[in-house]
């Protein structure tokens, strides 16, 4: 989508899951060839690698060179970063990130998430130094970030000022325990739809598709879903945003499906 609304991507975590193949993978794939067809069916996805361990430059040119143009990774920074007890120390660590090759994605590079862990509690102080770490240009390019924090303290007010001050985003998130914070902090909006079944041949059943699709189209175009709960209620300010939208599931057979699904829906 585009004019008067951001453009809405779509996709899964990681290409890599053995219990792919044959259910949403064929066969008789190559499992080389795995990414380039999971970019033919879906819009975007989430690399999950960055966040376990540092990887080469060369990996993300050969990445770029296998998706389709307008095709868009999310990346996840390195665990080093953000599961440490002062975040203010995070600095080397996001440097190294940055110096692995980052940038080899080229025009498919999309945001960096930033995931914290759920025993991580809001330091209003402390959090906001890690923020002016991020850097927000690198060889003259934009970087855009998004931050995905899973403890409640984190659900008050003056977390959702530090984001807008800095504008960056917080992830939201449609799972059984961690925090649901859909206040619109930054220029896009980034959901991880964690609820779906194995069960349920599209992971989320097509009434809950259809609820999901309007609230992304929602967002795209400058609007906050009326039926998503948020800290502050003020307005944020209308404008297009860009959503970037992962289905994600702990059993994960049918992400893709109900990726798919939902990609179809905001056509």
């Amino acid at each position: 989508m585009a004019g008067k609304s951001g453009a809405i991507h779509i996709g899964v975590g990681g290409w890599t899951f053995p219990p792919w193949r044959g259910a949403f993978y064929p066969e008789k794939l190559a499992q080389s060839k795995e990414l380039s067809y999971a970019a033919s069916k879906l819009t975007s996805i989430e690399i999950n690698g960055t966040y376990y361990g540092s990887q080469k430059p060369e990996s993300f040119r050969k990445w770029h060179s296998e998706v389709p143009d307008g095709f868009i990774f999310s990346v996840k920074g390195p665990r080093f970063a953000t599961n440490r007890r002062v975040l203010a120390e995070a600095g080397d660590s996001i440097k190294r990130f940055y110096d692995s090759g980052v940038l080899e994605l080229r025009d498919a590079l999309g945001p960096v998430l930033w995931q914290f862990a759920p025993t991580k509690k809001f330091d209003e102080a402390d959090f906001g130094k890690f923020l002016e770490l991020l850097p927000r240009k690198l060889e003259g390019r934009a970087l855009r970030h998004v931050v995905e924090v899973r403890h409640d303290s984190f659900k008050v007010p003056e977390f959702i000022a530090l984001l807008r001050r800095f504008a960056i985003p917080v992830v939201y998130a449609d799972h059984g325990k961690y925090p649901a914070i859909a206040d619109i902090t930054g220029e896009f909006v980034y959901a991880r739809l964690q609820t779906g079944k194995d069960t349920v041949k599209t992971a989320y059943p097509p009434k809950q598709l259809d609820e999901w699709a309007k609230r992304f189209e929602t967002w795209a175009s400058g609007g906050e879903p009326k039926d998503l709960p948020r800290v502050d209620k003020s307005p944020a300010k209308k404008q297009p945003r860009d959503v970037f939208a992962y289905v994600i599931h702990e059993g994960k057979i049918r992400a893709p499906a109900g990726a798919m699904e939902l990609i179809e829906r905001v056509k």
